[in-house]
């Protein structure tokens, strides 16, 4: 009898919430594709020092092997300036990849922080933050680039952050307003809990699901921002080889030189590609209605 009972429980033991998520995140094969490729993008960009000089295959030209189809000596081929296009693509990525999180990291903590306090508080503090971030989310992000950008890849970041704050914003506020009126926030407040306590140690804790969504699609968004406000020449500045200005250089051969722009867009492609896959993927693995 007591061996039954025991296995039992066993069998009915309760799972973590993150183990839980985990599991069913694993069974999704598109966003566990979509992860690995992630994993060993971050893995290369971080090492683009290792695997390229900069100085001597990024930025120094070499006319005598400028415009040279992918070959075993160059597998990407090399630019109108001779340069390792392969080397110039993984440098990029660090580039890229950099921008786009530091931008959605600024934007999540400063949106997150005014949706919590409008979404607890409510009232006419309420109304003025959400005044606000619609005036932004009127404002086109590119039109919006164009007024801070100055060729800066610090304005580029801060244009970009600011183009995700609303978002951020109106997802964090829409959480706060289901959690806050949960009993155990309530006995939270009645037993004295500061109110900076109840919403970061308990309300933001609860709203962790969709953020985590929203952070990776925007993530996959900021990349695509990123590469077209370079393409237009509002973001990053040759030579630095981000993947939009790379796309942006190679338009002009693309006749007669099409791997020039087919490659940095297959990357942009991919990247953005992978995160919708593992953003898809988290979304359903939090969802409490889908499992």
């Amino acid at each position: 009898m007591g061996n039954t009972s025991s296995d039992l429980s066993k069998k009915y033991k309760k799972v973590s919430p993150v183990r839980e998520v985990m599991s069913l995140l694993v069974r999704n094969k598109a966003a566990m594709a979509g992860l690995i490729f992630l994993i060993l993008l971050v893995g290369v960009s971080l090492s683009a020092d290792l695997l390229f000089d900069y100085e001597s295959q990024v930025v120094e030209q070499n006319i005598s092997e400028r415009l040279q189809w992918p070959s075993v000596e160059h597998l990407f081929g090399t630019d109108e300036y001779g340069r390792d296009l392969l080397a110039r693509v993984v440098h990029g990525s660090r580039l890229s990849l950099s921008v786009s999180f530091v931008s959605v990291l600024a934007s999540l903590i400063i949106g997150g922080i005014l949706g919590a306090v409008s979404g607890y508080y409510g009232g006419l503090l309420d109304e003025i933050i959400m005044r606000i971030t619609d005036i932004f989310l009127a404002i086109p992000m590119t039109l919006l680039a164009m007024v801070i950008v100055a060729a800066s890849t610090t304005n580029l970041i801060i244009s970009l952050s600011l183009s995700a704050v609303p978002t951020f914003a109106r997802i964090v506020r829409s959480s706060v307003l289901t959690v806050r009126e949960v009993e155990y926030i309530e006995a939270a407040g009645a037993i004295g809990a500061k109110d900076g306590t109840i919403i970061f140690s308990h309300i933001l804790p609860n709203c962790i699901g969709p953020i985590i969504v929203q952070t990776t699609l925007r993530v996959a968004a900021m990349i695509s921002n990123t590469a077209g406000l370079s393409f237009l020449g509002l973001g990053v500045q040759a030579p630095a080889p981000e993947w939009g200005a790379l796309l942006s250089a190679g338009r002009n051969y693309i006749r007669d030189y099409s791997y020039l722009t087919f490659i940095p867009g297959l990357a942009i492609m991919l990247t953005i590609l992978a995160l919708n896959l593992l953003g898809d993927g988290l979304r359903d693995a939090l969802d409490p209605r889908l499992k």
